[in-house]
């Protein structure tokens, strides 16, 4: 009896493996793949950003950061794949947030978001941070809400907390790592 139990509960098992291995991401679903290597504005990498896109047109986003300021932190895809500006507005030429389609800014604003808007994420008291967020809003193939537009994309963290209704870009402060959203080969 004591065997048909293991054996039982080792099928269970087994079959629970398949199941989940079944809805995990495969990489044939992917149609494109994006990157991002996120930098501070002395120019020091504070983290990566992976993007990639699956066959219903979602975007999947995980950022890695290190050595950031803790706390709540806005994060948006901006309009343009540039990361320079001064010290008085560090990032300033990756434009405006991205916003293809015309909307307000936020996730609860009823009149947004704009496309590059995303989650707030939190990093911990030593300076690390994770994040993983979906959007339907842009896209890593051709169109009109492609991050790779003609001039390009990047992807910002802020200060602050985003607080996701403010316009016009909800209050998150300074732009303090960015990265431009490169394609991989």
């Amino acid at each position: 009896m004591r065997c048909r139990l293991l054996t039982s509960f080792a099928l269970s098992l087994a079959a629970a493996g398949i199941s989940a291995c079944a809805s995990a991401p495969s990489p044939l679903n992917r149609v494109a793949v994006a990157y991002a290597s996120v930098a501070n504005a002395a120019g020091e990498r504070k983290g990566t950003v992976e993007l990639w896109q699956d066959m219903d047109k979602i975007v999947h986003v995980e950022v890695q950061v290190t050595g950031m300021p803790p706390g709540p932190h806005g994060i948006h895809f901006h309009q343009v794949g540039k990361c320079d500006g001064g010290d008085a507005t560090p990032f300033s030429t990756a434009g405006g947030h991205f916003n293809p389609i015309g909307r307000q800014h936020g996730l609860d604003n009823p009149q947004g978001p704009h496309a590059g808007d995303a989650p707030n994420f939190t990093v911990n008291a030593d300076g690390t941070g994770k994040a993983s967020f979906t959007t339907d809003r842009v896209s890593l193939t051709e169109g009109s809400t492609s991050l790779f537009d003609d001039d390009g994309s990047a992807i910002v963290i802020h200060a602050g907390a985003d607080d996701q209704t403010s316009q016009p870009a909800g209050n998150s402060g300074a732009r303090i790592a960015c990265g431009v959203v490169k394609r991989t080969p």
